[in-house]
């Protein structure tokens, strides 16, 4: 889709309008002030210019200066980069001007026009940046005259030969819909809720990847952030059985965890969720292939200490590249930046097997959104991929009524692992069970599941307590 584009500079802008802007339109930018309007404009502009192209950036409300100084802040190579300054001047309100016959907007529009017909005719650029359009309806007399304006100018900069991209502050005092109906294209900005985000309502003669995406403005101007679409990603893999590496988990699941396929390990804070898919994957890193931890509750350094403490060598995987541990800071990253993190282990680093550890820190960066859906795409997104995902969920009982999530998700499972605390002659143990494998069948019975310094131990089916589910187990007494 990308043939015949004009790159925009951002890539997962690129990725929204499948291969960037259709030569020869003139698209809307708008969105209130600091939402990255003139950045969007400028990742535009030095593109083209890095590309051999002929650029203008027209400026009516920043001084050009001052255009270029925030521009170099944010790294941007101005080279190339022709710049026309039509904002007002500092003598413009030293001068006292009276306008007996014409309206101001009448004397103003016709300097204003001359210079902007000189340039464009003089540099025939390629691609054009108006910042801002809003300032040309007080060159105009009213809002007939100002549609007519602008329809005419946009229609000479496209008739020679450039791509035009134009802002606006949209307000209740000035709306801007008449500009989005000009226009070839709209792409909105907005920043609330401590949040920004991105969307495209208007783009002809192409589709295009509609729905919020997540944007952040650094040091290094916009990144553009794609909501996950699963179901346009995937790849060929051999569905084979990953084991865990411990005869008795192998024999619950019937030899194992599918590969493609989502498994919830469910149980209460310390009962050893998070050891049980560290088991999984030391025994992938066996087999040479990479995994993924991204904690978002517990420290990285924690986490290591406590693995090698029971004899899960994952010093020794980091090492060797088999295996990744990301602490994620959950109020960081919105759900399409967690997306993208993960996209990159999977697709550039071949990432086999990535445990989400836990599904509530991960709730923490949905931020008030629909937890389900996100993490429904992104499950979705590893399953078509060939990743065996592993999802952490904590429940918040440790006795009473069994529940196996608390959020909603148990759907997307194929294979549910439970880990449950007991008390037993007055000592707390922990016991494993499979509440659910589509891709086999399953051991129907609990087995007791020990965490030692050697390693995770687990025993025989617990055929002879009753009750097990609720943490209070009775022994049933044999039969005469």
């Amino acid at each position: 889709m990308s043939e015949n584009r004009l790159f925009s500079g951002i890539s997962g802008l690129n990725q929204l309008l499948y291969g960037g802007y259709i030569p020869g339109r003139a698209y809307l930018i708008r969105g209130g002030p600091g939402t990255g309007k003139t950045t969007l404009g400028m990742h535009f502009l030095t593109t083209g210019a890095a590309n051999g192209e002929s650029v203008l950036f027209i400026t009516l409300a920043e001084t050009a200066a001052q255009v270029q100084k925030n521009a170099a802040g944010l790294g941007f190579n101005l080279q190339g980069i022709n710049f026309l300054d039509l904002s007002p001047t500092p003598e413009f309100f030293a001068q006292v001007e009276t306008y007996d016959i014409f309206s101001p907007a009448e004397v103003e529009r016709e300097p204003t026009t001359r210079q902007i017909v000189e340039q464009v005719e003089a540099l025939k650029p390629q691609r054009i940046f108006i910042d801002s359009m809003t300032q040309f309806r007080y060159l105009a007399t009213d809002t007939f005259q100002f549609r007519k304006q602008v329809l005419s100018f946009l229609r000479f900069l496209v008739e020679q030969g450039a791509t035009v991209l134009f802002t606006s502050e949209s307000s209740k005092e000035a709306p801007d819909n008449d500009l989005q109906f000009m226009s070839d294209g709209v792409i909105n900005l907005n920043f609330s809720n401590n949040q920004r985000t991105l969307w495209v309502s208007k783009f002809r003669g192409s589709d295009f990847q509609d729905g919020h995406h997540a944007i952040r403005l650094t040091s290094k101007g916009m990144q553009v952030f794609p909501r996950l679409m699963p179901q346009v990603y995937g790849q060929s893999f051999t569905a084979e059985t990953i084991s865990s590496g411990i005869p008795e988990i192998d024999e619950l699941l019937h030899g194992g965890i599918e590969r493609g396929t989502i498994t919830i390990i469910s149980g209460p804070s310390g009962v050893g969720k998070s050891t049980l898919g560290l088991q999984f994957m030391k025994e992938a890193a066996g087999r040479g292939e990479r995994s993924v931890i991204y904690t978002f509750e517990e420290r990285k350094e924690t986490l290591l200490h406590r693995a090698e403490g029971i004899n899960i060598a994952v010093q020794a995987m980091q090492e060797r590249g088999t295996l990744s541990v990301i602490q994620v800071e959950p109020l960081y990253y919105t759900p399409d930046e967690f997306a993208n993190l993960v996209r990159q282990e999977v697709e550039q680093k071949q990432a086999r097997i990535v445990m989400i550890d836990s599904v509530s820190g991960y709730r923490l960066s949905v931020r008030g959104e629909d937890l389900i859906s996100h993490i429904h795409s992104l499950s979705k997104y590893l399953q078509n991929m060939g990743v065996a995902v592993l999802l952490i969920n904590e429940v918040e009982t440790i006795t009473g009524d069994f529940r196996v999530t608390e959020v909603g998700i148990s759907y997307l499972a194929d294979t549910i692992v439970f880990l449950r605390y007991l008390e037993m002659q007055g000592e707390l143990r922990r016991a494993i069970g499979v509440l659910k494998k589509r891709m086999s069948d399953f051991e129907k019975t609990l087995r007791e599941f020990e965490i030692s310094r050697y390693g995770i131990k687990v025993g025989k089916p617990l055929t002879q307590l009753r009750g097990v589910l609720t943490g209070l187990p009775d022994f049933i007494k044999d039969k005469p």
